[in-house]
């Protein structure tokens, strides 16, 4: 399959309709997405895009409008949220006379605004022929986005922003394209440029020439790392301290490699093709501007197509192995590693959040979970589908979940400002995200830029840089950390000439599958509805059951589950200016009575109980019989509730556990009625709560196999409290323990 996109590359170069020569079709400007490997549910269609007259440009703003924020920790719980962001300027520039001109800007407040309003700048007529394939059937936009704008995707503010003008972002407008089918092995060109489509056929339908790729030459510049391997040991136990606090769950902290390149960039992509082939590989050449990115991607991070999403999470590394007989070995051990399931499970429930923001009740669901082993190294994967709420589309989508959770971690929010803290520099287009998006219909593919070579030109020389990391959670080990990063970049710093003392870096194998048995998600299609606090706000609906959301990032699965019991569920964030001043005493009182919930629910969370005053004003409140509803403590609502009467929050004695099914022997009361005992429930939690349970008046109801408490019940009010996460894929029986509490209303019977 590579050979065709390289052949079809190099034929459209020689006869002047893609590249330099290209002139009077439009720029010389490069964007090619390649599906490499044998046919699979992944992708099936490699698209080179034609000569494009149209780019948007956007460049990091000045310090004057967006300044860095002040020094400040939040791996140990000091994050500063901005709910007010600056937009950003994206600059067109249209192709004139051989050169790109300014030809006009506008602002835009984040990803989906920005696409919104291209638009206007979109033909909407389809063209003559429709693809066999996923493709688009009519002109898009295509390109990519920076990891930097996280900017505008979440309520943080960089320390270390990138400098200003740096490019952030750079779509151009297609309106001609060919597209390679894997499973029919036909080649189909799309045009309104009826003359550049005929041109092109003349080629394809002729014998294309596959260039010789000419033996790599010896690079002698010596690479440099922005980390020894001795730093990066320490910021991994650095990440652990802070995950034991209680202040994170899981965070991917990546370096990087850089270093003079002796070959072109699509040289070095052609060359990958063949080596390295993914099923999300992309190109972006701009050589004016000085930029190539190459990827080697094997993860997608959205597809959209008539209103149905999926994303495909990549989170679990194990080495490939010599031979089939150790791949096989080791694939097993990855699937019964506890670690790297532990560490996919929670990326699983993050995606699930991530995709119910925009996403039907009870739609959200896993459709495969594989093992992936490409030529260096193998993964868990999940594939996770929704279908969009009804004012929702592609863009809105692609907003909602980009940066992708497999490279940020958990807590989404505060793990990208802990990101920014420790690795003290932009990461640029180093997991951000490659594709194309219709923006009429929102239909669109988009990659992350995981195995990914950016490479500028400077003084007529390319310089390149690599960047590998790895989720970090409370059982990963130094050393193994560090040998992952090696393992993802070694086939693209081989590439560059770079990995000299790795003899064995060549190709070891292709895309194979292997499927595995799905842990299925807990909610149903409902009838209740889910709103934040202001669209409620905006509505005639009833509030049904208040969800406080302490920044956690499986809020919504919580509220999807509930919803899909047949209860509306109103979101109100526990974190922040409005959530400090409704903690106060007499507002409390006055927006409780405004919403009138029939349940309360204090989410999960980073950090601890003091660090959501709107948690512990209503857990003082319902203890004090001033809340005429029922309450359930999730996470860290559970430590909130138990400190409020005494309890104390320490670390777990026993060690953090993050995504990881536990066994927990209960009494078969309250929330528990109904359910065998032990039951496994997934947990997410460095911190756990004592109570002096003669002195209390809650007791004790759950606790794990290693006696540490896991569930709490009032004695005379309906106040409960589980430590671990009932909406979890991991906690089967999640749903029956939710719908126990809804059973509850405003008193005991």
């Amino acid at each position: 399959m590579s050979d065709q996109v390289i052949a079809l590359q190099h034929c459209l170069r020689t006869n002047g309709l893609l590249g330099n020569s290209a002139f009077k079709f439009g720029s010389p400007d490069e964007v090619v997405f390649a599906s490499g490997g044998p046919s699979s549910h992944l992708s099936n269609a490699s698209m080179i895009c034609g000569p494009s007259k149209l780019r948007v440009i956007i460049r990091q703003p000045s310090a004057t409008l967006i300044a860095p924020k002040e020094t400040h920790s939040p791996l140990n719980g000091d994050i500063k949220l901005t709910s007010q962001k600056e937009p950003f300027t994206a600059r067109f520039e249209e192709w004139q006379h051989g050169s790109w001109y300014h030809s006009n800007s506008i602002s835009a407040k984040n990803i989906s605004d920005l696409l919104e309003q291209l638009k206007r700048w979109t033909p909407q007529e389809e063209f003559e022929n429709k693809p066999s394939e996923f493709t688009p059937n009519k002109a898009f936009w295509a390109g990519s986005f920076a990891y930097d704008m996280v900017q505008w995707t979440q309520p943080i503010s960089l320390q270390y922003p990138p400098k200003e003008g740096e490019i952030l972002a750079i779509l151009w407008l297609v309106d001609k394209y060919i597209a390679h089918s894997k499973n029919s092995d036909e080649i189909e060109v799309f045009s309104h440029d009826g003359n550049w489509k005929s041109l092109v056929q003349n080629i394809i339908y002729g014998d294309l020439e596959l260039p010789i790729i000419a033996v790599q030459p010896s690079n002698e510049f010596v690479e440099s790392s922005t980390h020894t391997d001795l730093e990066h040991g320490e910021i991994v136990e650095r990440i652990k301290r802070g995950i034991s606090e209680g202040q994170v769950y899981q965070v991917n902290f990546g370096r990087f490699w850089s270093g003079r390149l002796v070959e072109d960039p699509t040289v070095i992509f052609h060359r990958l093709l063949k080596s390295n082939p993914a099923p999300f590989s992309s190109l972006i050449y701009a050589e004016d501007l000085g930029l190539a990115i190459v990827s080697s991607s094997p993860e997608s991070l959205l597809k959209c197509q008539d209103g149905e999403i999926r994303t495909s999470p990549i989170k679990g590394t194990y080495e490939i192995g010599i031979d089939a007989i150790e791949e096989n070995e080791l694939r097993t051990q990855m699937v019964e590693d506890v670690k790297e399931r532990s560490e996919h499970r929670m990326l699983v429930d993050l995606m699930r959040n991530d995709l119910s923001a925009v996403c039907d009740v009870g739609s959200v669901q896993i459709e495969r979970f594989d093992v992936e082993a490409y030529t260096n190294v193998q993964h868990l994967v999940s594939h996770l589908k929704g279908n969009l709420l009804a004012n929702e589309n592609g863009l809105t989508a692609l907003n909602s979940i980009f940066p992708g959770g497999s490279i940020t971690g958990c807590p989404r929010t505060m793990v990208c400002a802990v990101i920014d803290e420790i690795e003290q520099k932009p990461r640029s287009f180093w997991t951000g995200s490659a594709g194309w998006v219709d923006v009429h219909s929102g239909d669109s593919s988009w990659n992350i830029l995981i195995r990914t070579l950016q490479a500028g030109k400077k003084e007529g020389k390319w310089l390149g840089k690599i960047g590998s990391g790895g989720g970090i959670t409370i059982r990963s080990t130094a050393e193994l950390e560090v040998q992952e990063t090696y393992w993802k970049a070694d086939a693209l710093r081989s590439a560059c000439g770079w990995n000299k003392q790795n003899k064995n870096s060549q190709s070891k194998g292709e895309l194979s599958i292997y499927p595995l048995e799905i842990e299925q998600c807990n909610t149903d299609a409902g009838d209740g509805k889910v709103n934040t606090f202001e669209q409620w706000k905006n509505s005639t609906d009833e509030c049904g059951v208040l969800l406080i959301d302490n920044l956690d990032s499986f809020t919504l699965n919580i509220a999807h589950s509930i919803a899909g019991i047949g209860h509306n569920v109103t979101i109100l964030t526990g974190r922040g200016d409005l959530a400090e001043e409704l903690s106060d005493p007499t507002a409390l009182c006055d927006i409780l009575e405004i919403l009138n919930p029939s349940h309360i629910i204090i989410g999960p969370g980073p950090g601890t109980p003091s660090d959501s005053l709107l948690s512990k004003a209503i857990s003082t409140h319902a203890l004090a019989q001033q809340i005429d509803c029922s309450v359930l403590g999730i996470c860290l609502g559970h430590q909130s509730i138990a400190e409020m009467v005494n309890g104390t929050v320490v670390k777990s004695p026993n060690g953090a556990v993050h995504g990881t099914p536990i066994s927990c022997n209960h009494d078969g009361k309250g929330v528990f009625e109904g359910l065998s005992s032990p039951q496994n429930f997934t947990r997410y939690n460095s911190l756990t709560v004592n109570i002096d349970e003669e002195n209390s008046p809650l007791s004790i109801s759950a606790r794990d196999e290693n006696g540490e408490i896991m569930a709490l019940r009032h004695d005379s009010l309906p106040i409960f409290s589980v430590q671990f996460h009932p909406e979890s894929i991991g906690s089967p029986n999640g749903k029956r323990l939710l719908e126990n509490f809804l059973k509850f209303n405003r008193m005991l019977e």
